[in-house]
């Protein structure tokens, strides 16, 4: 379900090293904070110290602090998460996304109860929307069109997101990555098999 995915960020990249190192510690400041608060209204003056930086720094370099902590997602998802999705099975790599998620729950939860979810969904499916397109057009061959595959990838991706939401803001604690990943690839199988059929049977 997970493969190699490039993901593009909300602003371009920065090519000073300065810059590069103080937007990094701003974003692990912000991750940091909104974990330990278990909340996403955290103010950016905090983020600021934490990272050692101004606030004015902030603002130059994310705009604001919805911004910063959808910066900081996509970093948290580049480092920790898709080096360990990028081989191995479909189990392997859900599974990966699984624990990767339930480590970082109370970062995640956060920002999925508060008023960046939109921005945190809408940025999840654009990492995995490519993803779930190759797993579409690897099922069915060439016995969908373009369009039908878009829109099968589309409704995968949005459908297993709010799945992942759900679990994440809503599950039990612990989360049991083991046993959401059961839950997901049997999700995933029975969907992908009921569309391959009839696709087969048309």
């Amino acid at each position: 379900m997970i493969g190699d995915v490039v993901l593009s960020p909300t602003l371009p990249p920065a090519r000073d090293r300065r810059v590069r190192r103080s937007r990094a510690a701003l974003m692990a400041a912000a991750v940091t904070l909104v974990t330990e608060r278990g909340t996403a209204d955290v103010p950016v003056s905090d983020i600021a110290e934490a990272a050692d930086v101004s606030r004015r720094l902030v603002y130059q370099q994310f705009r604001d602090r919805d911004t910063l902590l959808l910066e900081a997602v996509l970093d948290l998802a580049r480092r920790e998460l898709l080096p360990h999705v990028t081989d191995g099975d479909g189990h392997a790599r859900a599974l990966a996304l699984a624990r990767h998620m339930a480590l970082h729950r109370p970062f995640y939860r956060a920002l999925l109860t508060s008023p960046c979810a939109f921005a945190l969904n809408k940025a999840l499916n654009g990492l995995f929307l490519p993803v779930n397109r190759e797993a579409v057009q690897t099922a069915f061959g060439k016995r969908l069109d373009a369009r039908t595959v878009e829109d099968l990838a589309a409704f995968l991706t949005g459908g297993w997101g709010e799945f992942i939401a759900t679990w994440v803001v809503d599950g039990p604690e612990p989360l049991d990555p083991e046993e959401f990943t059961d839950r997901l690839l049997r999700t995933a199988t029975a969907l992908l098999t009921r569309h391959q059929k009839g696709a087969t049977d048309g």
